[in-house]
């Protein structure tokens, strides 16, 4: 089973839902824990190992400009903008490439070939008998994330553990890669007018993808009603709420996981992924 966790904003806990939810889970099954927040990646810090690292890389045109002639083939192809040929010379902007290979194919002189440039690294942590963390990390000022995601995926997917996806907030391009192919999702959020927003904006793309939904509320003051209201009003059931308190805060501000500390929690979370089961349509 792939389950993701995501959240329409930053800040309403879902990476600690993840954790958490893994943590427990890996008492009783195999678990591949994948951090897709390839931009920001903070898993690691609630689960601090050695790390095994791979880069990634994704293939870019060279072109030779001694055969060029300047047609212009290439730059009309491209739908990105990332060639623009110019009388005299070739201009090639990497960050607008989107690596689909066509200015190499549409070549006559066949000038143009593609070598491998690294954009971000999949680090692999094993981290206890049935909990393995994948970590992707973007290269700093690259702004190609889906690839890092698709293979930090790729790479958790090579077992037959549960996978539990963390999304990047939002919902972004880089949140639609972390959600493809996924059975189920949990979507966090918090009772503020920020979180209610941008937790319909989740909610929709979750439908539009045809991903079914659960809800955790987290940092929850009993003032939930408009969030409530929202999820009876669009059949999303609130599978957990997670109150706010400033012993939970101390906890996770020192990088500790509430299961780990408190392990009565442990319960809510095997709970949690019960419901996440019941989602799809799975029983135990």
């Amino acid at each position: 089973m792939k389950l993701a966790v995501a959240s329409g904003k930053g800040g309403t806990g879902k990476s600690m839902v993840a954790a958490n939810l893994a943590y427990t889970l890996s008492m009783t099954e195999p678990v591949s824990l994948v951090d897709c927040d390839v931009e920001e990646p903070n898993l690691h810090l609630f689960f601090p190992a050695h790390r095994t690292t791979r880069d990634v890389t994704v293939p870019v045109p060279v072109i030779d400009e001694s055969v060029c002639d300047r047609c212009g083939k290439c730059g009309e192809f491209c739908r990105y903008g990332a060639i623009t040929v110019l009388p005299n010379s070739v201009l090639f902007f990497a960050e607008l490439c989107h690596s689909c290979g066509g200015c190499m194919l549409v070549c006559p002189k066949k000038a143009i070939h593609e070598e491998p440039e690294r954009i971000g690294t999949v680090s692999l942590s094993l981290l206890f008998p049935f909990l393995d963390l994948f970590t992707g990390t973007l290269d700093t000022g690259s702004p190609h994330a889906v690839p890092v995601i698709r293979e930090a995926k790729k790479q958790a997917a090579a077992g037959d553990s549960v996978m539990i996806i963390d999304t990047a907030p939002g919902t972004s391009c880089p949140v639609v890669e972390a959600l493809e192919g996924c059975d189920a999702c949990i979507l966090v959020t918090e009772s503020t007018p920020f979180g209610l927003h941008d937790l319909q904006l989740a909610a929709d793309v979750a439908a539009r993808l045809g991903i079914p939904a659960g809800i955790v509320i987290n940092r929850s003051d009993g003032k939930d009603e408009e969030t409530l209201r929202f999820c009876t009003d669009n059949d999303l059931e609130v599978m957990m709420t997670i109150p706010f308190s400033r012993e939970i805060a101390a906890i996770q501000s020192r990088g500790d996981l509430l299961c780990r500390a408190r392990p009565e929690w442990q319960k809510d979370f095997m709970a949690l992924w019960v419901k996440c089961r019941a989602l799809t349509g799975a029983g135990l």
